[in-house]
């Protein structure tokens, strides 16, 4: 199959049920391919990569083509690949528990897609049921690099305190070290759907936290704060922490700490001290929520 820019937009077309306008709310189609157009007339144009841009106004944000570039190279290391497989065997779960035919999942902050594209991929490989991905991200640099790369997603820069989806259209939402808006998460899932979001635990790159920011309050982490919020939220189904050692090589090193936003306000100092110790792993610490509306 010639899975280029009009494939994508086909893909578009037969599930624009499940968009709708970021303006008035209404009911969107695709017209001629080009564009998905409401009722009202707002028209947002499907790049020839295959991808729609959502957004109001154009949006500034820390996440540019580099980190994107790190964070792809980093994930298709397998850094992630305990996570993402701990995720797929929910859904696989929740799949079989509802017995679902269909099954549309949103990586709400998608960033470069990659977690959405495997975990799809994953699903697909265990499963015959219908599984659609959807990947939102403010950052279009990180839209573009996901859209190059994933062809069975369907890829949208948006802001997700504003989704351009209708109400409880996903069986998933995947909320993956990302901010997260709950209210809108509560109102695209349906009623019987899964939020899982991912947080870091105690130690994650401890190894890293403890050269940046030694004898500071940010040497610990605790993630309590982010668990409060998420229960008052949606209610816990379940919670898993997982952990785990990442080799690592030097070029390895050098491009998680260009993505993580750990090493922002590290000094240079210090992000050259990193470099220069022998550190040949990582620790890798999550805590895996997964929730569902009260």
């Amino acid at each position: 199959m010639n899975r280029d820019g009009s494939y994508r937009k086909t893909k578009f077309g037969e599930n624009s049920p499940i968009f709708r306008c970021p303006i008035c709310n209404e009911e969107m189609n695709v017209y001629e391919l080009k564009d998905m157009v409401c009722r009202q007339g707002h028209n947002f144009n499907i790049a020839r990569k295959g991808y729609i841009n959502f957004l109001l106004k154009p949006v500034k944000t820390d996440y540019d083509k580099d980190l994107f570039y790190s964070r792809n190279l980093i994930n298709t290391s397998g850094f992630f690949n305990p996570l993402l497989e701990s995720i797929g065997n929910s859904i696989i779960k929740s799949i079989q528990e509802k017995d679902l035919s269909e099954v549309n999942i949103l990586d709400a902050g998608c960033g470069d897609g990659s977690h959405i594209g495997q975990i799809v991929n994953g699903l697909r490989e265990k499963t015959d049921r219908d599984i659609k991905g959807f990947g939102v991200d403010i950052s279009k640099e990180g839209i573009l690099l996901a859209s190059k790369q994933y062809f069975d997603v369907l890829w949208c820069v948006a802001d997700l305190a504003n989704l351009p989806f209708a109400s409880g259209g996903f069986d998933v939402i995947l909320n993956i070290l990302s901010p997260a808006n709950y209210d809108e998460f509560h109102r695209v899932l349906k009623d019987d759907g899964l939020l899982i979001k991912v947080i870091p635990g105690g130690d994650y790159l401890k190894e890293l936290r403890s050269i940046f920011y030694q004898g500071t309050e940010k040497e610990e982490y605790s993630n309590d704060e982010v668990v409060r919020l998420f229960s008052r939220k949606f209610k816990v189904l379940d919670t898993i922490e997982l952990k785990y050692s990442h080799k690592m090589d030097k070029d390895n090193l050098a491009h998680l700490i260009a993505m993580t936003p750990l090493s922002w306000k590290a000094t240079d100092q210090k992000i050259k001290q990193a470099m220069g110790m022998d550190i040949d792993s990582i620790s890798v610490d999550f805590l895996i929520i997964i929730g569902q509306k009260g």
